[in-house]
């Protein structure tokens, strides 16, 4: 063939498409950069040499396969002995032929070309299906579906067309470059007939029949719709105490608790997901004791988190070695006191026994409470970072920090335009929204509370040359959130002076503080993303890594097993020389990699993984992000298996002096069923083992 006659190219799928030699340069630049590669024009050169290798191997008016082109990319790489790119380039390549196998087996089109897991999470729960279960939409219509939906509240404004469609293409290239993702019900239900976009809903529990079963009823329409729920169970009588109307005495707070916890096992069974819910009850309530034990018997109550609300008075009571009292709340009198230091040590022993209960510190809540004209928070949301008033919900979404690195610094600027766009798609998401009932979509608007959060935190540190156990961690996490923080609240100033502040501004903090207007009552909220971090292809909200290298069973849709690898870890290893299949192996499924001496060790030092890492620095990152959220962090300290419930007293009181609103613990293979996204402890097959709280948010709302 003569030169300059190659004019097309048959891609995978058959189609004909014009010959670019600009891909060839890019896909061999792309691997030399891997490898630690400088010179473009080398790339330039090697995809010259491909291009008339091609012309002398095709016949007369033979067009060329994608693939012989990339035959031929790695022939040309080898012979010039660039052997490390060539290696950058074979792995690459057979990765994505195992995703194109993936996809093919479970009939998706992904014009984005997604990562692996993203393309897993998305067939099984976000990708519309027809009434056989078939996959009838692509990934980009999903995220076009959204920025569609979510733009289109600014008619309600009066923006024109034009001005629509240009704030629709900045969310859905926001969301396809994975840089910004919202809550799970956003990208689920947008632009369906379902429309039920929120994450987080707190439904009151009064002391009646009537109030108690019509939030059994409330909670059912809002886990149908994919929320998750919060009850406090702190206003009903105390188990033996009378009932009037009746004759007969109450059974307490715990024996209703099992009440939703049935209908919650009843509505998961014809849901997307598992219903979810955290139920609260005070320290002060007479039947805490129950409470606090309710869930020692492994599957009672097992779609609830529990957390104790305690009280500023009940810590010093313990510090102090005072007696506490209890109140019965149908009286509002002191009906017996016990020694708080027994309650203490009951909470502490059944958090080490079996992760719960975790702690509230409801007073904490109530100082920044930002509405307290207009009620006091009693509850949060099933994973505990955001408190809410009754009937409230809320709205999240989680900047992707490990894509606000560059040239191993953080681009401020980026991150600037990603937080302001993410607060207007989540105020606009208020709008948008179908609520399942009046009550919420009145509380809801009346504060319009949102909460923007973060994930790939542990994936930035380690972009950033960071070890996550460092004290410069907390520093990032500081310095990181506090721009986030007040890059959102000027954003909601200017949404508050453009639309209008929310209903309830006028009394409340802002507005006693001298701000003039205000859209949000709340801006910023951390979540521990579950699903949407694996959908963004980085580590979980700001939990550090959990392994470094795990098996995937994809057995149903593929017959194997797939070997997944953190992409930053291998991407060092690749670009360092030390990355091999033995290497890879030997690290499956290990908690740490701090013994392979295979591993440099100042690789080693900055991949920590959980339990890497001292528990008091955990709670140091969990406080240094609070400081400067609004709403809550949710994070869950997790412990190895050997630790003590000493280790968990430390960790409890370390987070009530630094200033966390409340705290999970979570000890390592206490329970025999032991949470994990999808597969048994015993086989490692995911990436992450989840606490109970982390599985709820996993499969509720986040």
């Amino acid at each position: 063939m003569e030169s300059g006659e190659i004019k097309e190219i048959i891609k995978r799928d058959g189609r004909k498409v014009p010959f670019r030699k600009e891909k060839i340069t890019e896909a061999i630049w792309k691997a030399a950069k891997a490898v630690g590669g400088k010179d473009r024009k080398k790339a330039e050169e090697l995809a010259g040499q491909v291009v008339e290798l091609l012309k002398k191997k095709l016949k007369p008016g033979e067009i060329p396969s994608v693939e012989q082109v990339q035959d031929l990319v790695e022939k040309v790489l080898v012979e010039n002995k660039h052997y490390k790119t060539a290696k950058a380039y074979i792995l690459y390549r057979q990765k994505r032929a195992e995703i194109r196998r993936v996809k093919a087996s479970l009939g998706i089109t992904d014009e984005l070309k997604l990562p692996l897991n993203s393309i897993l999470v998305l067939e099984r729960r976000y990708l519309r299906k027809d009434e056989n279960g078939r996959v009838i939409e692509t990934t980009a219509q999903l995220f076009r579906r959204v920025a569609k939906t979510i733009a289109e509240v600014e008619r309600k404004y009066k923006k024109n067309e034009k001005e629509i469609k240009k704030l629709e293409e900045k969310f859905y290239k926001m969301m396809t470059k994975l840089e910004f993702l919202p809550n799970s019900p956003t990208l689920m239900n947008a632009g369906t007939d379902l429309g039920q976009l929120s994450a987080c809903f707190v439904i009151p529990v009064e002391d009646d029949m009537e109030s108690i079963f019509n939030a059994v009823k409330y909670m059912a329409l809002v886990q149908k719709s994919g929320g998750g729920t919060g009850f406090s169970f702190s206003k009903l009588r105390p188990k033996g105490d009378v009932v009037r109307s009746t004759g007969g005495v109450a059974s307490g707070p715990v024996s209703f608790m099992r009440v939703f916890d049935v209908a919650t096992d009843v509505i998961k069974q014809g849901g997307k997901r598992r219903g979810a819910n955290m139920g609260i009850l005070r320290v002060d309530h007479p039947d805490i004791l129950d409470f606090i034990v309710a869930k020692e018997k492994e599957g009672v109550l097992s779609n609830f988190n529990l957390s104790v609300a305690v009280t500023d008075e009940f810590m010093s009571a313990v510090e102090k070695g005072k007696d506490f009292e209890l109140i019965n709340p149908r009286t509002n009198k002191p009906v017996k006191k016990l020694k708080a230091l027994a309650i203490w040590n009951l909470i502490v022993t059944m958090a080490w026994k079996n992760g719960e209960p975790g702690l509230i510190f409801i007073d904490r809540i109530n100082q920044y409470n930002p509405t307290p004209h207009v009620g006091v928070i009693e509850s949060t949301n099933p994973c505990g970072e955001v408190p809410l008033l009754p009937y409230e919900s809320c709205n999240l979404g989680s900047i992707n920090l490990s894509l606000m690195v560059e040239d191993n610094q953080i681009n401020w600027e980026k991150l600037r335009e990603t937080v302001r766009l993410a607060v207007q798609f989540l105020d606009n998401v208020i709008d948008a929204n179908k609520y399942p009932i009046p009550q919420i979509e009145r509380a809801t608007k009346a504060n319009r509370k949102i909460g923007l959060g973060v994930m790939g935190f542990a994936d930035m540190l380690i972009k950033l040359g960071i070890s996550y156990a460092s004290e410069e961690a907390v520093k990032i996490a500081e310095k990181v959130m506090k721009f986030i923080s007040e890059e959102a609240r000027k954003k909601s100033v200017e949404l508050g002076l453009e639309k209008g502040s929310f209903p309830n501004f006028k009394g409340s903090i802002w507005d006693k503080k001298g701000y003039k207007a205000l859209r949000n009552a709340t801006v910023t909220s951390v979540a521990p993303t579950g699903t949407i971090s694996i959908i963004a292809n980085c580590s979980s909200g700001i939990e550090p890594l959990f392994s470094i290298c795990f098996m995937r069973n994809l057995a149903e849709s593929l017959g194997r097993n797939l070997l997944e690898i953190n992409p930053l870890f291998e991407a060092i290893a690749v670009k360092e020389g030390f990355y091999s299949e033995e290497l890879i192996k030997k690290i499956a499924n290990k908690l740490s990699i701090q013994d392979v001496e295979e591993i440099p060790k100042r690789v080693r030092k900055l991949f920590v993984t959980t339990f890497d890492i001292p528990p008091e620095q955990h709670v140091k990152i969990q406080a240094a992000f609070q400081k400067y959220v609004d709403n809550s962090v949710s994070k869950t300290i997790n412990l190895p298996h050997y630790a003590t419930p000493n280790d968990v007293e430390k960790i409890y009181w370390l987070a009530y002096k630094l200033g966390a609103k409340g705290i999970t613990v979570y000890r390592h293979g206490s329970r025999k069923l032991q949470v994990i996204t999808s597969f048994p402890l015993e086989k490692m097959e995911n990436s992450r083992v989840l606490s109970e709280l982390d599985y709820y948010c996993e499969t509720c709302a986040i």
